[in-house]
């Protein structure tokens, strides 16, 4: 057995160094920086002071968005927007790297091409070739055909920070007089190369069984951080044969949605350790690394929208004893759910997360040189649905009159 900091093992650690590499930085796209193309930067309309396309706001490297505006244009004139035709999203060539010119153009692949007709039917085209769009007149009516409504960009990068694939899926539409101002909707996203998309825990209530999606939000105003192990982002203590806390320190178990969990260890104190370093440890151990602040409502919940994510309220509880150092000793999360939607196929929704850390005094040394501390987590989840009651919106009223010889002629 080995002693470190005071405290005891039953087994080695392994130390592992990251050697940093000397190598010259070389250009490459860091997160933030627009993307350059052959002759400008690329263009991602979006809403800024109002609702209104804004074509000069520039794609920013790992920056996810999807948005959308609205063009109050002069449908007479539609040939002549640059903004309405596939060209002007197709046709530019973004540099792998910023600055460098010269064979390194990543020029815009089309994947798909969706067609709208003005009573909403979609057809998929087998040509990606660009189409123009076209005015076309009959008799009083107008209409312009080919006209850009959605627009999909999927950018593929490396951990070089180099743009290496850019792929584009369009839905084209027939606009008449009676839609405008017209509604376009942009989005764009980045894809690191060789790597699988992370797996949702529902679509979009939770499935009982998977892991709860959760993050921190670094600083305000920011969207949430999550780390790309699924079962990495909310996690409680992994209880072992042995019950040593430190012998398997680092490895937690994932708190999987329904799934009421316990575990406990035991953590071993040197007679010369201090309560503070102790309470160090101990909540190190409770809550492990990184301890997110947000749980996300549903299992598809999106990073960006941070205002839907339900916060973690977390609650000390300890005695009430002068002059004594508190020793947290276990943790204890609740998760309140809900069914939400239709009765027919109700989706499961988080409402409301409280992690509760619960201390107790210092324990005083028995026979020999060391202290004993039993440490446990535990993770409740309490359905708060509404029960689902048959009945009206507004009780219904009797009008029934009967005429008014009813009863002849017995009255």
């Amino acid at each position: 057995m080995e002693t470190s900091d005071g405290f005891s093992l039953n087994s080695e650690s392994e130390i592992s160094f990251t050697i940093q590499s000397d190598a010259p930085d070389t250009a490459k796209y860091e997160y933030g920086v627009r993307l350059q193309t052959s002759d400008s930067f690329l263009r991602f309309p979006s809403p800024l002071t109002s609702s209104l396309c804004t074509d000069d706001n520039p794609a920013a490297f790992l920056v996810n968005q999807a948005v959308k505006c609205t063009r109050r244009i002069n449908l007479a004139q539609c040939e002549e927007i640059e903004a309405l035709g596939m060209a002007y999203y197709s046709s530019p060539k973004i540099l792998r790297v910023p600055g460098l010119r010269t064979k390194a153009e990543i020029p815009i692949t089309v994947q798909s091409i969706l067609m709208e007709s003005l009573n909403k039917t979609l057809a998929r085209l087998e040509d990606t070739g660009v189409l123009n769009q076209a005015l076309v007149e009959a008799g009083d009516v107008k209409i312009c055909t080919n006209v850009v409504l959605e627009v999909k960009y999927s950018l593929t990068y490396t951990d070089a920070g180099e743009i290496t694939k850019a792929d584009l899926s369009l839905l084209l539409g027939t606009v008449s007089s009676a839609m405008l101002p017209l509604e376009q909707k942009f989005e764009i996203r980045f894809i690191q190369q060789n790597t699988k998309p992370v797996p949702l825990s529902g679509n979009p209530g939770y499935v009982v069984g998977l892991p709860l999606a959760a993050g921190f939000q670094p600083q305000k105003g920011s969207g949430i951080i999550q780390t790309m192990n699924r079962y990495g982002q909310l996690t409680i203590l992994r209880s072992t044969a042995e019950k040593d806390c430190l012998a398997l320190e680092g490895i937690r178990t994932p708190v999987l949605f329904g799934y009421d969990m316990q575990s406990g260890c035991k953590l071993r104190l040197t007679k010369a350790i201090t309560c503070q370093l102790a309470v160090q440890k101990v909540k190190s151990l409770l809550k492990g690394h990184g301890f997110p602040d947000y749980v996300a409502p549903f299992g598809n919940s999106r990073a960006q929208d941070v205002l839907d994510w339900v916060p973690i309220h977390f609650i000390t509880q300890a005695p009430h004893m002068k002059d004594s150092c508190q020793l947290p000793v276990a943790l204890v999360i609740e998760v309140k759910w809900t069914k939400y939607g239709s009765l027919l196929n109700p989706q499961a929704k988080i409402v409301n997360v409280t992690a509760n850390l619960i201390a107790s005094s210092f324990p005083e040394t028995n026979s020999g040189n060391e202290r004993t501390v039993l440490i446990s987590t535990a993770v409740t989840f309490v359905d708060v649905s509404a029960p689902a009651e048959a009945g009206f919106r507004a009780r219904p009223t009797i009008n029934a009159k009967l005429p008014f010889n009813f009863f002849f002629p017995f009255v």
